[in-house]
């Protein structure tokens, strides 16, 4: 399509959007009596309108009927997490029975480590990005150490290389095919925080499963933005978070993928608890841990429902619109902030690059020449919501359920005035 930045041209995208209608689904803070230009849902999703509801369900449950909602509010407590599968295993390409909504994000990949990270005297190194997200540094250095390990020596970081925003993929398999029977693990983030860069998934679990290492993903930034196939990538497992493309709120809960070939297996490595016994016989009380057929076995407490709630509600929107039309509409609404960015960049003379590649999902990294974090503190103070990274880069993420084409064009021209004034004030 042949893009222009205008107004008009703006609008008429908005016009011809399908998911248009769903901006109004959608909760905007305001800046100067203005919704605000979203850009930062790749770190928190604005609140669904609906969202009350499933809350205010759950509260009025709670004050009716007590504990006796466990077994008969609306939708009943002690099974609640099962609403949330079959939505959740759409967006990650999973069977149902592969997932599961339970704890938080850096919680379940430790919980997941006990299962799939096995080291030997021999196999024992697990290959991650450089830089990965701090959080999976931390889980990955203190599961090397809890082992005896040294992380060091344990941990295989892919590097960039010289002068280059992103990873290779064929620098990615070389990593692998050196490490061979030494190798233990891949585990990797399956779209990059900082740049943005999706990975070649599929790939990367071949050549891992190949050389008999396991492999996992860390989906923070990948599920409800990407397409995901992790059934038939043959992927060993996934976790992901729900805050960020999957609109749940603050903190809220993660969801896992255990492919089937792990599950139903009894002597299986595992921290196990009260509710990951099979819910038949889960009230008999009995000594022996019962698995089900399922990704439910990794549970270990009884489903947080107040915190499920919202995250049910915004899987329901995803149900009703589909990934393939938010993967449309993400294409089309990155092509056109990138044309935008590009425009502007003309208008004065070079100011940013952008270093996202085009092996990317909904995020555009840009990395500001000759700016610096006043220009992040300019587009804030004037409604424009983003995310600053050290040590130069501003991260764009327009979510596709609720920002618009106008959003777009409005933010360029707010971005060209901001570096023309920071440009006199120098």
């Amino acid at each position: 399509m042949h893009f222009e930045n205008t107004l008009k041209f703006a609008r008429s995208l908005d016009a011809a959007d399908a998911l248009a209608k769903y901006r109004d689904e959608f909760h905007f803070p305001q800046v100067n009596g203005r919704q605000v230009i979203y850009f930062t849902g790749n770190s928190l999703g604005l609140q669904p309108k609906r969202t009350h509801d499933y809350i205010d369900e759950v509260m009025a449950d709670w004050a009716d009927l007590a504990v006796e909602g466990h077994f008969h509010a609306k939708r009943p407590w002690w099974d609640y997490h099962e609403r949330l599968a079959a939505p959740m295993a759409k967006i990650v390409g999973a069977k149902t029975e592969e997932v599961c909504a339970m704890n938080t994000l850096t919680v379940n990949l430790h919980l997941l480590m006990v299962t799939f990270y096995r080291p030997t005297d021999k196999r024992y190194k697990i290959i991650c990005e450089e830089k990965a997200f701090p959080s999976d540094q931390y889980m990955l250095q203190s599961q090397v150490r809890h082992h005896g390990l040294d992380p060091d020596d344990a941990i295989v970081e892919v590097r960039k290389r010289k002068g280059e925003h992103h990873w290779r993929t064929e620098d990615v398999l070389r990593a692998i095919e050196e490490t061979g029977d030494q190798l233990a693990l891949v585990l990797i983030g399956g779209v990059n925080y900082y740049n943005g860069q999706v990975f070649d998934m599929p790939a990367i679990t071949k050549a891992g499963r190949e050389v008999g290492a396991q492999v996992g993903w860390d989906l923070a930034h990948a599920a409800g933005n990407i397409e995901l196939r992790l059934h038939d990538w043959d992927v060993d497992f996934a976790a992901w978070c729900s805050y960020k493309y999957m609109n749940s709120g603050p903190g809220n809960a993660s969801g896992i993928f255990v492919h089937e070939r792990h599950l139903n297996k009894k002597g299986i490595n595992r921290f196990e608890g009260w509710w990951g016994t099979q819910k038949e016989t889960r009230f008999l009380m009995k000594p022996e841990f019962e698995p089900p057929a399922s990704a439910d076995a990794w549970q270990l407490s009884n489903p947080p429902v107040l915190s499920l709630a919202p995250y049910l509600a915004s899987l329901q929107m995803f149900d009703e619109v589909g990934m393939d039309a938010l993967i449309e509409k993400r294409k089309s609404i990155v092509a056109y902030l990138e044309y935008i960015l590009g425009e502007i960049d003309k208008e004065t003379s070079g100011s940013f690059e952008i270093i996202t590649p085009k092996d990317r999902g909904c995020q555009l990294s840009v990395f500001l020449h000759g700016q610096g974090k006043p220009l992040f503190d300019y587009l804030m103070e004037h409604g424009v919501i983003v995310d600053w990274r050290e040590p130069n880069v501003i991260r764009l993420a327009p979510a596709p359920f609720y920002c618009s084409y106008e959003d777009m064009y409005r933010f360029g021209q707010i971005l060209k005035q901001g570096i023309r004034e920071q440009a006199k004030a120098r």
